[in-house]
């Protein structure tokens, strides 16, 4: 009967476990925001409309550029903004 014991905790303990890092990316993404305007040349994200992948924008502050960062701190910085320029 110990075993069993032993098997149903450690089973509830990685079931516990388990649930936390399933909802870890879903809080992860929900706490970011895509930030225009305030890329440095190459350091983009993603795609532009004048770049054809991440890492590929020509100039620094492109308008159509983004960077992934925490929540609330885009608008904090110079030239930030949520929406394409």
């Amino acid at each position: 009967m110990k075993i069993s014991i032993a098997h149903a905790c450690a089973m509830t303990g990685l079931l516990a476990l388990g649930s936390q890092f399933m909802a870890a990316p879903a809080q992860a993404a929900e706490e970011k925001e895509k930030c225009y305007g305030v890329v440095k040349a190459g350091q983009n994200d993603c795609a532009t409309k004048t770049s054809s992948c991440a890492g590929t924008a020509k100039t620094d502050a492109a308008g159509d550029a983004f960077v992934i960062m925490p929540k609330g701190l885009c608008e904090k910085l110079a030239g930030g903004s949520l929406q394409p320029k």
